[in-house]
């Protein structure tokens, strides 16, 4: 491992992972809202996932993914912890 990088830096900075942020209660009812969705309608990320434990998800939390597309330039993806 490179001198002065944890193994979160190195899982977070990597050019493979897109973004990730827990939404806050705020937040993630003005999401659902939005997109006129119940959480169940969600897909689902593990609280297992090294992100999501990284970011210290708990079940029922709501993860925004901001990813790249060479075609839509970047767009978000929603997705709700799950214990499993």
């Amino acid at each position: 491992m490179p001198a002065g990088r944890q193994p979160d830096e190195r899982i977070l900075g990597h050019f493979l992972v897109p973004k990730h942020r827990l939404l806050g209660l705020e937040e993630a009812v003005e999401v659902l809202n939005r997109l006129n969705l119940k959480p169940w309608q969600l897909p689902r990320i593990s609280v297992n996932d090294p992100v999501v434990r990284l970011l210290g998800g708990k079940p029922g939390d709501i993860v925004e993914i901001e990813r790249d597309s060479p075609t839509a330039g970047k767009y978000k993806v929603y997705r709700i912890v799950v214990a499993y």
